[in-house]
Order: C-alpha cells, then structure tokens, then sequence
C-alpha cells in the first residue's frame, strides 16, 4: 500500500468513527430542549469528515455535509430549533454518508440521486419549506443585516483571498491544490499565483514552498464564516490568510484585466510552478474529472485495528524477553557441546521455563491486540431501537452495560447481526404497545437492556426486555400448524420455546419489514454456533424475556482436555468441562432401551458414547473401562464416554469448514506437540444433536 492509500485509509477509519459520534449524538437530542455541548460534538464531527473529504477532493461529500454543517450550525447559534424532523432527515444524511464511505472504501460510485434527496430535505428545513422552496435563493429579507451590506458592497458575494504560506506548508501535508478544490464547492475561483520569490534552481529544495497566491471567488451570497472555513486548518499555523470584500469596480477590473489562463495539472504546485517562465501565472477552476466506472469486483479491503499503546509496549517487552531466553539456550547449546558446563542440564531445563513462561505471555499478549470492547457491537443498537420502535409506534428505553467487556475483533465483527436480529424481535414481539403496557400496569416506555459481562472463561451478552414474555401455548400450536411436531408430542416449556429458533418459524399474526417472515432467530443460533458459542432464551409471561448468548473470548487459541477414544485423540473445551468420574454400573439406567442415564448425585444426566456418534470402531465400550466426561453448556449437562484422559494443553484452532469441510459435532483441529492432528469436540452441537431426551432431569 502506497502513502497516499495509506492516508486514504487513515481518513475512512476516521470518518466511520466520526459518523458513530454524529449518530449517537443525534440519538441523544431531545427536541425543544437543545444540547450546545452535543451539538458542537456532532458539527465538530461533521466538519472533520468535510475537512478529510477536502484533502482528497472528494466534491459530492464536501457539498452534502455543507449542508449539513449548516444546519448543525444553526441550531448551535440558538437559530434554529431542534425539531423531530430536522433530527430524522440528519439521522438520514449520516446514513447516506456511511454509505458514500462504503462505496469509496470498496472503489464504487457514490449513489448521486439518494445523497440528492436528503440533501434537498436539509436544504428545505433550512429555508423553512417544502423541497422546492429549498433550492431557492433566501430573500434580502430573510438575511442579516451583515448579510445584506456583504452582498450590497459586493454585488455578487466575492472574495478576494490572499494566501502567504509559510515555506514548510507541503511537509505538513497540506498542499494548496487540495484547499483550492474545497474553495471550488463554494463558487468559482481564478487563481494567480506568485512566485517572484523562486530561488534558483540548483538552490531549490522541493519540500520548501516559496510561492503565493491571490484566489478570487465569485458566486450568489457566499458567507465570510465559510470561506474562512476552508483555510481554518491552515490560517495562522502555517500560512497567513487574508480575506477581502473587493468593489464591484475592483471586480470588473480584475476581470478584465485577467492575463490568459494556464490549466492547472494535480502534480506538485511548486515543481510545476518553478517550471513557469512568468512571474505571475491565473489558473482557472480546472474541469471536472470524468468520474470512473463503477469496478467489476470490490478488491479486497486490508483489514486493521487500533491498538492501545500500553498493549504494543507490553508485546515489546515480551519479544525482548524471548531474544534473552532464545540467547541464553543457544549458549547453553555451546557449552553443553564444549562440556564446559557439567550442569548444561538443568540451565537448559530453566531456559525451557523461562521460554515456556514468555511464550504464553507473548501468545496472551498478541490475542489482547485482538480484543476491542463490545461497545463496538452495542453502539449500532440505538439507532435500531430509534428507527424500529419509531416505526411500531411503542417507547423504548434502551439500556447498554459492560460495554467495555472485551472480544475478539473477529468475533464482534459476525455478532453484530445477531445482535440487531435479537433487539429488534424484542422490540416487535416482546414489548408491549403503550396502551396495552398501561391496561397491564406498566409503565408507558418499555425497557431492553444489553449487558456484557466475564462468566468462566466465556464472555455472556445477555439482552432483557420487560415485556409480555413468549407464549408457551402459542408457540407449540404454531409448530403443531407447521408440521414441525406432531400434536400428541410430549415436551417441557423450555423444550417448546426453543422452538423459535426452528427454520422458518415466527408467531408473528402480521408479516412486517420488520420481522414475522420466519427468517432469523434460526440464523442467529447457526451464527452464534458458528463462533463456537451457544445462544439460549428464558421467558416468563407478562414479565419478559431474556436471550442469553455464551462466547468463548477467542477463536483462536482454546486451553483443552486431552481425551482418548480408540486410537484417536480429541480435545474437549476446558470451559465446558465440570468433571470427570469412573463409571459405576449400578447408576446407569436405559430408558426405551435407547437411551442411558447415568444419576450424578440428585439428577441423571444423559450418556452419549462418542465412539459411537463419530463412527470409532476400536473404543471401548464397557462403560466400566473408561470414564465419562461431564460437560456443560447453556444449563444442560451430559456424560461423554470416553476411554482415557491424556492431560491438558493449550492448542491453537485451524478452522477444518475452510480448510476441509464441515463434520458434525467438531468445531475444529489442532496439532498437537507431537506433530499428530486432534479434532476439537463442538460440545454445544454435541449437546444440541443428542436424540436422547431431556438432557437433565431431576431425580425420581
């Protein structure tokens, strides 16, 4: 990657995070009561992406959030009241924002037509009409007086702008070219530049800048504050800015007397200026480039992250450790082959430790550059319950806790999606509307809370409505309606509910956009197993609901159980695992003679032989020969029968979907010490797949 795709890069990031703190922002406005501080928060985002946008003249971007920034500017000024519908149709200008982001991120053309439809929604609100009345010029009338004296002395609202950089301008990174193309979105401009102060060429330093510039904009009431806005970053720190008010006279005469143009290129200023043989050259606005065609096929985006820097100086210090370790073993090598050292046996047993001990910090170290806090997901979720509960008409408070708790970047990225499908059913099935709330005793505005939280090795989002619960009885008689299970079916209440994670299954009475199609808690439960994780929902009626997704914190690296099952090895989950014990005959009973429990303690819990579920032909399998393994996952425990445990060891997860294809109940492979391959246990799907009956159940 070039420099210049690396500032490119630079400024999308930046922009996608300014458009986070407009949005939350905007979330947080409350009409009639306007928030200056929140405001100047938006419009100082607004006008950095605007700044950004210049620097790399991208035109349809500057001219949208113009009009934006004027708006905002409005209503921080006490100008303009802060209005739902002003608030809505900026939401909107966000949205399509993010999109002209996109688009440039992945080298499309922007959508011209849908960023000219909000742009004349603002232009409407700001001339207080409809759309049309928006593209009007505002009458003398409705200008300030300031206003009417600038365009009375003015005639056409010009400028002249005298630019004095100071000589080290170019190694800042601001190039005049660039801030000439943002003054071009406010009218025209002629530019004539100076560059009497040229030294001689064996003396020229192409980093230096020794010219100057007179810049003259015309157009219809073209504001003072604006002008001064394209030069604010570099006015005073870095260039002296002086901006006039020419007569209509000094206008005519500088129209008339303008000396002939020379089409200005996009290479340097200064190297193309020294190459001039006048001393004063007019370079007229420079013709629209001809926009590209859309690419056949988005490239490939580099992906990137930022890292806190106490995490960098930590994994530094870890690389430093190892090259000590790394030294002394080698030395310990020499001497042992030199026998100089007859206790090189136990030194090379230290350095073993030593190295052992580093690498696992240096390992935990890497993964925690992985880790980004959740609020990355959480932060889409006001905007969803925003737009959502608008349109269904209910109040919603949503509240956001553990929003630091960290995962993998990885991970946040796929279970955003999740997350949206699961806030926006508990919006449309779970809270109640606010007359039905009332009749019920509850208050008005509904409430779904989003935690995250550390539980074991796992991280739990848990997302909690308050409001009517999921109806047992509705549930089974649409599965019933469906063919999903038979009506004679015996199953518990917790057995039915998670029903609704069945394809295709909704007990929605009216299909919406927003949800009743049938289509999404099933892919929300694929998802989240995909991530190695599991997702469960309990409901009380009249009270609510709660959806509980369980993640491990990586996808990379699991600290594991070694298990022996005939001639191959598995890995289970440590995390999953809550014992081991011998087999006592006496405690397993079948039922249907296809089933076999085993009682553990005051519940039987189910045995599954793996051996059997994976197709081992050479286990054991007398349950008295092996042990089982007692495993846990969402409330639900089993016994895997296996024939020996091998110990533990922390392995690194090759993913076998991609490299090989899916296999049931596997979420992975690892390599183990000794170069052989082991297959890591999807204890969840494990679980979830097993066809023997309740999974726990109470002893008789």
């Amino acid at each position: 990657m070039d420099m210049m795709e690396t500032f490119r890069q630079t400024y999308l990031e930046e922009s996608f995070e300014g458009l986070d703190v407009m949005e939350a922002g905007l979330l947080d406005l409350s009409p009639g009561t306007p928030d200056n501080e929140k405001i100047n928060e938006i419009f100082r985002a607004a006008h950095s992406i605007k700044g950004g946008s210049g620097t790399f003249g991208f035109t349809e971007i500057i001219d949208f959030t113009h009009v934006l920034e004027t708006l905002l500017d409005e209503m921080r000024d006490g100008r303009r009241d802060v209005t739902q519908e002003a608030t809505d149709t900026m939401l909107q200008a966000v949205d399509v924002l993010r999109d002209m982001m996109t688009r440039l991120q992945n080298h499309e053309e922007i959508d011209e037509a849908r960023a000219s439809e909000v742009q004349k929604d603002m232009e409407a609100i700001l001339n207080g009409g409809s759309v049309d009345a928006g593209s009007e010029p505002s009458s003398p009338e409705a200008q300030s007086p300031e206003e009417n004296q600038t365009n009375a002395s003015t005639g056409t609202g010009s400028w002249v702008i005298d630019l004095v950089p100071e000589k080290e301008l170019l190694q800042t990174g601001n190039e005049p070219i660039r801030i000439f193309r943002e003054l071009e979105t406010l009218g025209d401009i002629s530019v004539t530049v100076d560059d009497s102060a040229l030294p001689d060429v064996n003396e020229l330093n192409p980093e230096d800048l020794h010219l100057k510039w007179q810049v003259t904009l015309t157009g219809e009431g073209i504001d003072e504050e604006d002008v001064k806005e394209v030069f604010e970053w570099i006015d005073g720190d870095g260039a002296e800015v002086r901006i006039t008010a020419p007569s209509i006279t000094a206008s005519e005469s500088t129209t008339a007397n303008a000396e002939p143009a020379t089409q200005a290129t996009q290479q340097n200023v200064a190297t193309e200026t020294a190459a001039s043989a006048t001393p004063k050259t007019e370079v007229k606005k420079p013709a629209s480039a001809a926009k590209p065609a859309q690419a056949a096929s988005a490239p490939k985006q580099d992906s990137s992250i930022r890292v806190d820097l106490s995490k960098i100086d930590q994994l530094v210090n870890l690389v430093g450790e190892l090259v000590i370790t790394q030294s002394m073993l080698s030395q310990f090598g020499e001497q042992a082959e030199q026998n100089e050292d007859s206790d090189w046996a136990d030194k090379l047993k230290e350095g073993l430790t030593h190295l052992e001990r580093h690498t696992r910090d240096l390992q935990e170290s890497v993964m925690n550059i992985r880790m980004l806090p959740v609020s990355f997901a959480f932060n889409r979720m006001p905007r969803i319950v925003h737009d959502v509960s608008k349109k269904l008409g209910k109040s919603i408070n949503l509240v956001m806790e553990g929003e630091n708790t960290e995962l993998d970047k990885t991970m946040l990225e796929a279970l955003t999606d999740p997350l949206v499908h699961i806030v926006r059913n508990s919006i449309d099935h779970g809270v109640e509307s606010p007359e039905v709330r009332l009749e019920a005793g509850k208050a008005e505005t509904g409430t779904v809370k989003m935690a995250a939280f550390h539980q074991g090795g796992n991280i739990l989002i848990q997302i909690t409505d308050d409001g009517a619960g999921i109806n047992a009885d509705k549930v089974r008689q649409k599965a019933i309606e469906k063919g999903v299970i038979e009506e004679d079916h015996k199953m518990s209440e917790e057995e039915i509910i998670d029903l609704i994670f069945h394809p295709g299954f909704s007990t929605a009475d009216v299909i919406s956009d927003v949800s009743g199609r049938g289509v999404g808690m099933d892919v929300v439960r694929r998802n989240i197993r995909g991530l190695g994780g599991s997702v469960e929902v309990k409901t009380e009626r009249g009270h609510g609901s709660v959806f509980t997704i369980r993640l491990p914190l990586t996808l990379a690296i699991l600290d594991g159980q070694l298990a022996k099952v005939g001639s191959e090895t598995y890995v289970f989950p440590l995390v999953s695992i809550v014992e081991s014990i011998q087999v006592d005959k006496s405690l397993v009973k079948g039922i249907a003679g296809q089933t076999e429990l085993y009682k553990l303690r005051d519940s039987y819990i189910p045995v599954i032989r793996l051996h059997q579920k994976l197709g081992i032909k050479d286990a054991r399998t007398d349950l008295e020969e092996g042990l089982l393994v007692v495993v846990e996952d969402g409330g639900k425990r089993a016994g895997i029968f296996v024939d020996d445990l091998l110990g533990q060891q922390q392995v690194v997860i090759k993913s076998l979907e991609s490299n090989f294809m899916k296999i049931s109940s596997i979420a992975g492979a690892t390599i183990l010490g000794d170069g052989t391959v082991s297959l890591i246990l999807d204890v969840t799907e494990t679980l979830a797949s097993h066809k023997g009956g309740n999974l726990q159940s109470n002893a008789a």
